[in-house]
């Protein structure tokens, strides 16, 4: 899926062309961060890691979630429910794929990092799960 660049959202404080993205990302974590993919359930690292620490934004580094808001969720992908910051995510309407979704962006790149949902009933704080794909993330784990 080609995903144009988003138009209705504020300008991204980490700007690049598709080709400077392309030599930043693996081609799977273009698809993903760039073109709105979605990897498989159950086969990206951060799938079942309790490990403590930050997840940041793979393409661009900013700070998006901790693993103090991640919780299992048992859906194929890693689960967090709430951004670290309310402005690390930037929210928006997805109506692809004959679906009514909310779909997750960095707020720094405008990366697409996966889907929000609510009232699905898990005993979280906000009663929401963010859905996010373990390959737009990168774990920094907290030093002990």
């Amino acid at each position: 899926m080609t995903r144009t660049q988003p138009t209705d959202l504020p300008p991204a404080k980490v700007a690049l062309t598709d080709d400077e993205w392309r030599q930043k990302l693996t081609p799977e974590e273009f698809a993903v961060l760039r073109q709105a993919g979605t990897e498989r359930p159950g086969v990206g690292e951060y799938v079942d890691t309790h490990t403590e620490g930050v997840y940041q934004c793979r393409a661009c580094g900013a700070e998006l979630f901790r693993s103090s808001e991640k919780f299992d969720s048992h859906c194929g992908w890693p689960s967090f429910f709430d951004p670290s910051q309310s402005d690390a995510v930037i929210l928006r309407p997805d109506d692809s794929h004959g679906m009514r979704r909310v779909e997750v962006l960095c707020s720094s790149c405008h990366s697409h990092l996966g889907h929000v949902f609510t009232g699905e009933g898990y005993p979280t704080p906000t009663d929401q799960r963010y859905c996010i794909n373990s390959i737009s993330l990168r774990l920094v784990a907290t030093e002990l």
